[in-house]
């Protein structure tokens, strides 16, 4: 019998992508391996009803291959939607590579991915992402025309990154202005967890407006650099989540506000630059609003960086990048104010809007 050569105990999941809860009617998913260079990525295609998919490329050492398997359902869900509410024409996508960014990341391993990526012919277009920099973007430039957040110096928008930042900025005092009457952020205490690329560039933001600001990654020498470059607080207790703050701005990984974290909480305010930082949509999008705490979804907030690349495909300059990350400030308040008025949460008023935009162009097709 065939049991006979297999281990029960890896039966258990028996429906390795359609089974999984982050699968959401995706419409492709890419496995990719190459021996000789190291390369194992999955690369998620979820919708391409606006356009096609375009989301980044993050190299983190996962714990397991299901682990990325979830990560990049999970993201490439969350870009269909955040393309579709900023009124972009893309559809959503995102691409996983398994390994250490620090020491596995090669010329050879990045332009081989660039081939997998060329081999979609166009229906998934990549871009930086956590592990990535511009510089990598522009290798796998080499191989395939299908990728974006290139370096100013090749034709490109450059690093993503401050927009990014920027765009959560924004979102954050609209959701200040909503919460405590003003949008002013002067001496309003921020916890910023995680300090990549856009977590400096949003503690930047937050100094020059006279913010509070205190500062957590699991880089140490990073926290003191950035500790001394914008004179904040690194914060140095046990646990983040029960600390008196005004606004919890999450920029590391996601599902930081799940079944442990959310009853500790006494933010006011929730707006940060990670993606799916809800566990579970629903059930804690609605513990949030139960608790009075205003979340400003993420899948909107950190669309500036795809508002920066998207400037590539449809040749805009820096000028309408800064105008449309902008706006966030203002589909942020009407999302606010809509999830009030129809008693739902913040998340599903702008889920609601994105879906919309999405089977408006299914019927127009």
């Amino acid at each position: 019998m065939v049991t006979d050569l297999v281990n029960t105990n890896e039966l258990t999941k028996i429906d390795p992508v359609f089974g999984q809860l982050s699968f959401d009617n995706h419409e492709q998913v890419v496995f990719c391996n190459d021996k000789d260079t190291g390369l194992r990525a999955i690369i998620g295609i979820h919708n391409t009803v606006l356009g096609p998919a375009l989301g980044g490329t993050r190299m983190w050492n996962y714990s397991s291959e299901w682990e990325a398997l979830n990560d990049v359902l999970r993201l490439s869900r969350g870009m269909t939607f955040k393309s579709a509410i900023t009124g972009l024409n893309l559809g959503g996508g995102k691409a996983v590579i398994l390994g250490d960014a620090r020491t596995q990341k090669t010329p050879e391993l990045m332009k081989r991915f660039g081939e997998f990526v060329h081999s979609l012919s166009g229906k998934y277009i990549t871009a930086e992402d956590v592990g990535m920099e511009t510089a990598d973007m522009d290798l796998v430039r080499t191989v395939t025309p299908y990728v974006t957040g290139i370096s100013e110096e090749k034709g490109g928008a450059g690093n993503p990154s401050p927009i990014t930042a920027y765009g959560v900025f924004m979102g954050m005092k609209a959701a200040a202005k909503y919460a405590f009457g003003t949008e002013l952020l002067e001496d309003r205490t921020v916890y910023v967890q995680g300090i990549g690329n856009v977590g400096e560039a949003l503690v930047e933001n937050l100094t020059n407006e006279g913010a509070k600001v205190f500062i957590t990654d699991i880089n140490s020498e990073r926290l003191e650099y950035v500790r001394d470059k914008y004179n904040v607080n690194i914060y140095e207790g046990e646990n983040l989540y029960s600390e008196e703050m005004d606004i919890y701005a999450p920029c590391a990984l996601g599902a930081t506000i799940n079944d442990e974290t959310i009853d500790q909480l006494k933010a006011k305010v929730i707006a940060g630059a990670a993606n799916n930082q809800l566990a579970n949509e629903l059930k804690h999008g609605l513990l949030l609003r139960e608790r009075g705490i205003v979340y400003a979804p993420d899948f909107l907030i950190n669309a500036g960086g795809i508002i920066n690349v998207y400037a590539e495909l449809e040749n805009y300059g820096k000028q309408e990048i800064v105008r449309k990350t902008e706006n966030i400030y203002n589909t942020t308040l009407e999302i606010l104010q809509n999830a009030e008025t129809n008693d739902i949460t913040t998340h599903q008023a702008a889920f609601e809007i994105a879906q919309s935009r999405i089977d408006a162009r299914k019927t127009e097709k």
